[in-house]
C-alpha cells in the first residue's frame, strides 16, 4: 500500500522505448514507520547541531590560538570544515523529509546532492591520507618536520585533496546522470547515494560496474593504501625506539587519527567493497548513516578532548572571552 502510493505520485514521462525521463525522485528514507518520524527528526536535529558546534569550535580554537598554527592543526581545521560540508549535503534534506509527507527531490537536486556528497567525501578520504603522512613525518623524521612539512607543502596537499574530490565527483556524477533511467524513480535510501541510484539505470548499460570499480579504486582503495603505507612505516619506526616512554608517546601521537580512520573506513569499506550478494537495503542505510554522521560527530571529541594542547587553547579562549583568570 505504501509503495503503491509512492509510485502513483512519481513524476515520470515515458518515451517511445523502455527509457523514462525522470523529473524527480522519491526518497524512501531510513525507516517506513511514520510514527517514529518526529522522534527521528529531534534526534538527528540534535546530532546535526552538535556536529556544527563541535567542528566549528575546532576551527575557531585552532585559528584563534597561535600555538596551534602548525601543520597538524592546519589539517584538522580543514577536516573539520569538510565534515561540516559533508554532513550538510545530506542531513538537512533528510530532516525536511522527516517532516514532509511528499519525500521528493528534483532530478537536478539529486545530481547536485550526489556531486557534493562525492566531492566532500572524497576530499575527506584523501585528507585522512594526508594526515597519516603528516604523522609519519612527525614520528619518523621529527628533526626535519618543520622543513619537510612547510606551509607551501601543506597548502599543496590540502589543495590536492579538494581538486581530487572535485574531479572524482564530477566524473562519477556525469557518468551516472548521462545514462537513461528505466522504470521506477523510487530511491530506497535517505539521500542520492551512488549504489541505489545505479540500480535504477537501464540494465543494458555498463555504468553499474564501471561506477563501482571507479568508486572502489579512486575513493577507497588509493587513499586507504596511502594510509596503510604510512602506518607500516610508523610501526617500523616505533619498534626501533628503545624506551617504553618514547614508544608510548609515538603511539599517542597517531592514536586519534587511527580512531578517526577506523570510524570512517570501517563502515565505508564494508558498504562499498562487499559483493552484491551481501546487499541488504536496511544495512546499507545504517552503514551510510554511520560513515556520514559518526566521524563528523566524534572527530571533535577524538582530536580535541584527548589533546592537551587543544584543551589548553580552548580553556584560554574561554577565559579571554569571559574576561576571567583561573
Amino acid at each position: 500500500m505504501y509503495d503503491n502510493k509512492i509510485r502513483q505520485s512519481n513524476k515520470v514521462k515515458m518515451t517511445g522505448g523502455n527509457d523514462t525521463i525522470i523529473m524527480e525522485f522519491t526518497l524512501l528514507g531510513l525507516f517506513h514507520y511514520p510514527e517514529l518520524q518526529p522522534l527521528l527528526f529531534l534526534a538527528f536535529l540534535t546530532i546535526y547541531i552538535l556536529i556544527l558546534m563541535g567542528n566549528a569550535l575546532v576551527i575557531l580554537v585552532t585559528v584563534y590560538d597561535p600555538v596551534l598554527h602548525t601543520p597538524m592543526y592546519f589539517f584538522l581545521r580543514n577536516l573539520a570544515f569538510l565534515e561540516i560540508c559533508y554532513t550538510s549535503v545530506t542531513i538537512p534534506k533528510m530532516l525536511a523529509n522527516l517532516l514532509l509527507e511528499k519525500k521528493t527531490i528534483s532530478f537536478s537536486g539529486c545530481a547536485t546532492q550526489m556531486y557534493f556528497f562525492l566531492f566532500f567525501g572524497t576530499a575527506v578520504c584523501y585528507l585522512l591520507a594526508v594526515i597519516s603522512y603528516d604523522r609519519y613525518v612527525a614520528i619518523c623524521n621529527p628533526l626535519h618536520y618543520p622543513v619537510l612539512m612547510s606551509r607551501r607543502l601543506c597548502l599543496l596537499l590540502v589543495s590536492g585533496c579538494w581538486v581530487t574530490g572535485m574531479s572524482v565527483s564530477l566524473g562519477q556524477t556525469a557518468l551516472i546522470f548521462s545514462v537513461p533511467f528505466c522504470g521506477s524513480n523510487v530511491i530506497n535510501h535517505f539521500f542520492c547515494d551512488v549504489p541505489p541510484l545505479v540500480k535504477l539505470l537501464c540494465p543494458d548499460s555498463h555504468v553499474n560496474e564501471v561506477t563501482k570499480v571507479l568508486m572502489n579504486i579512486l575513493v577507497i582503495i588509493i587513499p586507504f593504501t596511502l594510509i596503510l603505507a604510512s602506518y607500516i612505516c610508523i610501526v617500523t619506526a616505533i619498534l626501533r625506539i628503545p624506551s617504553l616512554d618514547g614508544k608510548r608517546k609515538a603511539i599517542h601521537t597517531c592514536s586519534s587519527h587511527l580512531v578517526s580512520v577506523s570510524l570512517f573506513y570501517g563502515s565505508a569499506v564494508f558498504r562499498y567493497l562487499r559483493p552484491n550478494s551481501g546487499y541488504t537495503s536496511g544495512l546499507d542505510k545504517l552503514l551510510s548513516l554511520l560513515y556520514t554522521v559518526a566521524p563528523a560527530l566524534l572527530n571533535p571529541v577524538i582530536y580535541s578532548l584527548r589533546n592537551q594542547r587543544v584543551k589548553a587553547a580552548l580553556r584560554k579562549s574561554i577565559q579571554r572571552t569571559l574576561g576571567v583568570h583561573v
